[in-house]
């Protein structure tokens, strides 16, 4: 498979390899989202002088002497060190790197980073060291790479972290965008490729499983219906990143995967005191699994927040597999497959098609392909009203409303009213807002959906403290277009 995206992460790669001085780039995202990947292809691509150690989770002393021989083996490609050969210490290993750098630039990548800490967390302390005293001197772009989201900004990113201060960059790598779908999987039709981004996400790693002559349907079947498929296992494997005992993590996030949303309704579903789900909660969190929404509308603070998991695997593993791992085990793919089916238009709609939406109204934003130009997109929802996608600027107090719809057929002049109607409720109080509506459809709109978007936009709407300014309705092949246009390239 080609290596598509990621073009301004490379780009980056390139800016400090050219400077003329050291630099320090800090690599972290969730587990297979293509970090090793990145770093590899640029060694290969850019053919410059470069050096890949990834750690492994042993001892810190096995550690050390694989780091060293790879050092010492650079340093004398002629005559490799002996397989018993190690450094004294992690500062004398890292001091080594000056003597790469002496005749020419050098790349040294240190991947899975968050191993070495995990065995020893002084190693940052020690690297801040040598970086502070040998090493930001050198001819060299270090770069330090890690899956665990809270430890590697515990210890490269916070503010009390040794290494604070010290990186020349960092990036924290995103999943692939939905945009670059149709360069991956140029068979399927956007709807398709809206239903493998609702399991497998953007995971370049997951991608690579799925079989282009299959429907959608048989890859499921495939790809994870089969009780022995490493897809199985991979939920627990990216907990074990972060925690020893899954099982209450499990229940949290089994919790959420079926709509309970804060911590009551999590605590009730899966049996946890809430003391000990705000606990967990917090861990998940941490982990960029899961994150607490507000309404955009309204401060961080809020007490309407909602708990959401971020990662689409997690999320439908947790709501359409994890509790029937029994009929698996037994074989009993069809019963699951139609579960599945039943209420696959449902999950995609409430979840991965409102995603894609949020994220094309702030790149049409950007893009200037909208009236006005907004600084959050999100949701907003009180006792009385939920809107799908909602985008605020608050200096200029302008507003946009979104309806997203997933069905095939096409959406009526109902939908659009309703929307309209729920503006009262979402617009702050405070201030003279100008609203504007935006309507999603994969099936697109009826005649008279689109007369009554033309009568709100010819004869504005207006109540108390806002006016309406426009009404715009986008199908399915309008957002897919769009979105490839600015994030396939």
């Amino acid at each position: 498979m080609a290596f598509l995206g990621r073009h301004d992460d490379l780009t980056l790669l390139d800016q400090l390899w050219n400077k003329k001085e050291a630099a320090f780039l800090i690599l972290y995202g969730r587990r297979r989202v293509g970090k090793t990947s990145l770093l590899t292809h640029w060694l290969k691509t850019s053919k410059n002088n470069g050096l890949y150690w990834v750690a492994e989770p042993s001892s810190i002393h096995d550690q050390l002497r694989s780091f060293s021989q790879a050092i010492y083996n650079a340093a004398n490609p002629e005559s490799p060190a002996p397989p018993e050969f190690s450094f004294a210490n992690w500062a004398q290993a890292l001091q080594q790197v000056a003597i790469l750098c002496k005749e020419q630039r050098v790349a040294l990548f240190i991947d899975e980073f968050t191993y070495l800490l995990a065995a020893d967390p002084s190693v940052a302390g020690t690297l801040q060291n040598v970086w502070d005293h040998y090493l930001k001197q050198d001819n060299l772009l270090l770069v330090i790479c890690g899956s665990h989201l809270g430890m590697m900004q515990r210890h490269t990113l916070s503010y009390q972290a040794p290494l604070y201060g010290r990186a020349t960059a960092q990036i924290r790598l995103q999943p692939l965008p939905f945009g670059i779908t149709k360069k991956y999987f140029p068979t399927y039709q956007a709807h398709e490729r809206a239903a493998i981004y609702s399991i497998w996400g953007g995971i370049p790693a997951y991608w690579e499983r799925i079989d282009q002559s299959q429907s959608v349907s048989d890859n499921i079947r495939t790809q994870l219906l089969n009780s022995n498929n490493l897809m199985q296992s991979e939920p627990r494997l990216l907990l074990q990143d972060f925690v020893s005992e899954p099982h209450n993590y499990v229940g949290v996030l089994r919790a959420i995967a079926n709509n309970a949303r804060t911590q009551k309704e999590i605590s009730n579903f899966s049996g946890l005191q809430q003391g000990h789900a705000s606990k967990y909660l917090g861990v998940l969190q941490e982990s960029g699994f899961v994150e607490r929404r507000v309404p955009v509308t309204q401060q961080e603070r809020s007490r309407q927040g909602r708990y959401h998991i971020t990662d689409p695997y997690l999320r439908f593993y947790y709501r359409f597999l994890s509790a029937r791992q029994a009929q698996l085990a037994m074989g009993v793919q069809t019963q699951v497959l139609a579960e599945i089916q039943s209420h696959f238009l449902e999950f995609i709609g409430t979840h991965t098609w409102e995603e894609i939406c949020r994220e094309w109204t702030l790149r049409a934003s950007v893009a200037g392909d909208l009236s006005m130009m907004i600084d959050h997109v999100g949701s907003a929802w009180t006792k009385h009203a939920q809107v799908d996608v909602v985008g605020i600027n608050r200096a200029e107090k302008q507003l946009i409303l979104g309806e997203c719809k997933w069905s095939p057929k096409a959406s009526g002049r109902k939908v659009l009213s309703d929307l309209v109607a729920k503006t009262n409720e979402i617009v702050p109080k405070q201030g003279e807002w100008t609203v504007s509506y935006l309507g999603f459809a994969r099936g697109g709109w009826t005649e008279p959906a689109k007369d009554f978007a033309d009568e709100v936009t010819q004869n504005p709407k207006t109540a108390a403290n806002w006016k309406s300014s426009s009404v715009q309705l986008i199908d399915l092949d309008r957002v897919d277009i769009d979105m490839q246009k600015w994030t396939g390239s």
